[in-house]
Order: C-alpha cells, then structure tokens, then sequence
C-alpha cells in the first residue's frame, strides 16, 4: 500500500460533516428536535477549523519539504576540488 500525507484539514471536514449529517438524521428520524439554526451554528465554524488545520498542515509540510531539501543541498565538494574543472 502507497503511504499518502496525513491531510487534518480533510478529517476534521469529514467529522463536522458527519456530525451534520447525524444532527439531521436524528431530527428526521424523530429521536430530537433540532433547529435549523443549530445546524448552521455547528457546520460554518467546523468548516472554519477545517480550513485552518488544512492550512497549518500544509504550511508544515511544505516547510519540512524545503528543510529536507537544504539539508541535502550541500553534500557534494565544491567544484574546485572534485576534478570537474581546471586547476590553475
């Protein structure tokens, strides 16, 4: 199996959606009284949140991208003494 990156903004989107939709089954199905105002109070900051841990992950990521890159950057000898070129 391919391993993937860890994306929280798309977890925390799916569990707000999730207790939507379970906040709207159980009105439907008659278990409790829900008002629609509820239902707008809990998506639109849940969604919020999702996109701000969708933005702090990937601003980790990318920031652990271009550490991992500078770390293997300057490995190599400097062209001077690694035969590629003349010596004077």
């Amino acid at each position: 199996m391919l391993r993937h990156e860890f994306q929280p903004g798309k977890l925390v989107a799916g569990l707000v959606l999730l207790a939507g939709g379970i906040m709207y089954a159980g009105d439907s199905g008659d278990a409790w009284e829900t008002p629609a105002w509820a239902l707008i109070a809990v998506l639109v900051p849940g969604l919020l949140l999702a996109g701000l841990a969708a933005t702090i992950g990937y601003s980790v990521r990318r920031r652990r991208r271009s550490a991992r890159a500078a770390s293997t950057e300057n490995t190599e000898a400097p062209a001077s003494t690694s035969g590629s070129q003349a010596m004077r």
